[in-house]
């Protein structure tokens, strides 16, 4: 099936490793321009080396800590110019889980919730100009059903299927979707739930039980539920929280 994305450009944040990868890997596989960025140079520069060389697509590959205001907003607006305009952006970095001190909650606030407000008013200009532009927010499963303890992490990302919602009846009049990908758990190498499974074995197994498929989702599959909704092919959708998470969670969405 052919999305329609291909010569189009599109932002992801966090996109070196894990979700942010696959997902900067799946679009350029569509033949879109991708932004890519995480606080590592060298591991940026690598993944926008690969990237390109495999798909052969243009790619912007910059560092960027999304903590700071000003440098975030800067190197979206260089990524925007760089790219030619902008198509699609996936707000992916997160602050990750923690429940040891209220330093949890301003991480998960700065970086959860004020980098994808602030990613999305900053791109907005140039997805009203695409005509069909789409903002993808990474959200988790985490928000939508209790899991482990009252986590700053659950919390923010609750803040973000609410403000998607919100953002996406705003928007809709302007030429511009909004929609939530919020992922069950997803095991990676060098990812939380390989952590897990090392540090937390019976945690691990635990969760695994939950999951009436056996098995926990990939990266790879996260991303092509991602490539959707950011496509034309899903035109007539917007302001949908859409759960991946392989029957994990066991709520009735009416």
């Amino acid at each position: 099936m052919d999305l329609g994305l291909k010569g189009k450009n599109a932002i992801i944040t966090g996109s070196t490793r894990g979700i942010g990868r696959a997902i900067a890997e799946r679009l350029a596989s569509e033949g879109m321009n991708v932004a890519i960025g995480a606080r590592d140079d060298e591991a940026t520069a690598a993944a926008g080396k690969e990237i390109a060389e495999a798909h052969g697509v243009k790619v912007f590959a910059k560092p960027c800590n999304v903590k700071d205001a000003e440098a975030y907003k800067a190197w979206l607006e260089a990524a925007i110019e760089d790219l030619g305009g902008l198509d699609v952006f996936v707000p992916n970095v997160s602050g990750g889980g923690g429940m040891d001190s209220e330093k949890n909650w301003w991480r998960n606030f700065e970086i959860d919730v004020l980098h994808t407000v602030r990613g999305a008013e900053t791109c907005l200009p140039a997805l009203k100009e695409s005509g069909a532009g789409a903002i993808v927010i990474i959200g988790s499963t985490n928000a939508v059903e209790t899991f482990m303890g009252p986590m700053a992490y659950n919390a923010m990302k609750a803040a973000l299927v609410t403000y998607s919602k919100q953002l996406s009846q705003f928007v809709a009049g302007k030429g511009v979707r909004v929609n939530t990908v919020s992922p069950g758990p997803i095991y990676f190498e060098g990812g939380a739930w390989e952590m897990i499974k090392g540090t937390m074995p019976k945690m691990y197994e635990g969760v695994l039980k939950q999951i009436p498929a056996g098995r926990m989702g990939t990266p790879e599959e996260v991303a092509n539920v991602v490539a959707f909704l950011a496509s034309p092919a899903a035109s007539l959708v917007t302001g949908v929280n859409l759960v991946a998470d392989n029957g994990f969670t066991k709520r009735v969405q009416l």
